[in-house]
């Protein structure tokens, strides 16, 4: 069967799955209009099913064996598909939100399931032109998520952002059935469940994606919700570990971190997305509050830099079969630390090609580094285990896009507050330069018609409003250098990965999995 046949069977799906992760963001006021729902309520629709999602992706692996890799593929796209078209039906906010999670069920397996069988499809020398087609499909659906969510929702309502993913998942239960075949590690197996596996599982993963995503919103552990939450995430997570030590048909293989290439490339792949996530909503975050940017306007900002990733990804799939894939890694990582560090630099004055530039410095970056770290990381993997790995490898990734969301809007919020109180202790009626802007400003109000003492109200608030912005701008600042820094800090971690896992196949012919 043709490789790239097979590429675009377990892509299509996939893709639709990423790109309704981001989807429902930019519909949520039409939503929640629609619903008679309030703000907070309404988020529900977007934590339900990133926490389902959450849930399943570890479980992959197991869940293959345990029915069948194809039969439960299938399975996970059929629920997808149905759960769309029940959420674009949903009566109520309640329904949504149940919908969602068993819409986020089905889709959470798509991606492990696709990265391993495009493993197992093309040859080994050719394991960095797979990460590319896959490493599109992941990079793409963030960028065109919001701008066809936005589209559809303007001109047709938001019922259609669930209902366009019906046909397309039809589509792909076809394809699956023709094109997918089990490899014989992959068929079905009779196996002992492990239901304290399970449940710790469920609760850990649950619990802490509802942090991640509320915590900000909360206050963090000034709330009591917030704080449960996470005790019980903590708890039930060390006791899943604990369990999946011992279990006979654990549902996660914790062992497979005894590979320790494997173990430093999911650390690294963590930061990378960790930086990536809180850059990117980080920048259009600062490009509306601050510089005074429409909604298009910011995401003609990010457009070029997604442009530019899904352009690098295919070079990086070439480049890392001909030469050290360490020393291109090496190198995006300090690419990618730069361009944060540009935006580190930014200022209130900062013109419009400039901000293009460093977010296409960024997107570069990424292009390039997710190739050669994927292929690294996986190339000591046995076939029998990739299901296994592909499911710990992308909850990693996405734990870390939703670690540094988290954690660049709390620092945002922090660090302006810090800035803030340290420009008001030199605000002072002695300072020169307040005496004389205050000056300036109530002398062209008077010129106005405008009474003193209401000049001097007026000119006090100009000048304590552009002190929020500066504190805001400083804060920003804060929270771009420190991602740089962090990335940075993952390069020592490159000594770690073995490069000799990589080799070529013999010329035999593999076994693929597929017909």
């Amino acid at each position: 069967m043709n490789k790239w046949l097979v590429a675009l069977t377990v892509m299509l799906p996939t893709l639709i799955e990423i790109i309704d992760t981001s989807v429902v963001n930019v519909s949520l006021d039409h939503i929640r209009g629609s619903l008679s729902a309030g703000i907070d309520e309404s988020t529900w629709t977007i934590t339900s099913y990133l926490v389902s999602n959450a849930i399943i992706i570890p479980m992959t692996g197991w869940l293959s064996r345990l029915f069948g890799r194809k039969r439960y593929l299938i399975f996970s796209i059929s629920l997808f598909t149905l759960s769309s078209l029940l959420c674009g039906f949903a009566w109520n906010l309640q329904s949504l939100v149940l919908f969602r999670i068993f819409q986020g069920i089905g889709g959470g397996a798509l991606q492990p399931i696709s990265q391993s069988v495009l493993f197992e499809t093309f040859p080994r020398k050719q394991h960095g032109m797979a990460m590319a087609i896959f490493g599109v499909g992941i990079m793409f659906g963030p960028i065109i998520g919001p701008l066809l969510g936005g589209w559809i929702t303007d001109n047709w309502s938001w019922h259609w952002i669930f209902f366009i993913n019906i046909p397309i998942g039809i589509i792909s239960i076809l394809l699956v059935m023709f094109f997918i075949m089990d490899p014989p590690y992959m068929k079905r197996m009779k196996m002992k469940i492990d239901y304290w596996g399970l449940a710790f599982l469920v609760l850990g993963l649950g619990c802490l994606q509802i942090v991640l995503d509320k915590g900000e919103r909360e206050d963090w552990f000034s709330s009591n919700f917030i704080v449960w939450m996470s005790l019980v995430s903590a708890v039930s997570l060390i006791l899943f570990i604990i369990t999946e030590l011992f279990a006979e048909h654990p549902v996660v293989n914790l062992k497979a971190f005894k590979n320790l290439t494997f173990s430093t490339g999911n650390i690294v792949m963590f930061f990378a997305f960790f930086n990536l996530f809180g850059s990117i909503v980080l920048l259009p975050i600062f490009l509306q509050t601050l510089m005074g940017y429409t909604s298009t306007l910011a995401g003609v900002v990010l457009g070029p830099g997604g442009v530019a990733t899904l352009i690098a990804m295919p070079i990086a799939g070439r480049l890392v079969t001909k030469m050290n894939p360490k020393i291109l890694l090496g190198f995006v990582i300090l690419v990618s630390a730069y361009s944060t560090h540009l935006m580190s630099q930014f200022t209130l004055s900062a013109d419009f090609n400039t901000i293009i530039w460093t977010r296409i410095v960024l997107g570069i970056g990424m292009g390039f580094l997710f190739i050669p770290l994927t292929t690294l990381t996986m190339s000591g993997v046995k076939k029998e285990e990739m299901g296994n790995a592909t499911a710990i490898y992308n909850l990693l990734r996405n734990l870390g896009g939703s670690f540094g969301v988290a954690f660049i809007t709390t620092m945002i919020a922090r660090r302006s507050q810090f800035h803030q109180n340290h420009l008001v202790e030199h605000l002072t009626p002695f300072d020169v330069n307040y005496q004389t802007i205050l000056s300036q400003i109530s002398q062209f109000l008077h010129l106005r018609g405008v009474e003193e003492s209401g000049s001097q109200h007026a000119g006090l608030s100009a000048i304590y409003g552009q002190l929020l912005r500066q504190a805001s701008m400083l804060s920003f600042n804060d929270a771009f250098y420190l991602l740089s820094l962090l990335m940075v800090c993952t390069l020592p971690l490159l000594l770690l990965i073995r490069r000799s896992a990589i080799r070529n196949e013999s010329p035999r012919r593999r076994d693929s999995g597929v017909s």
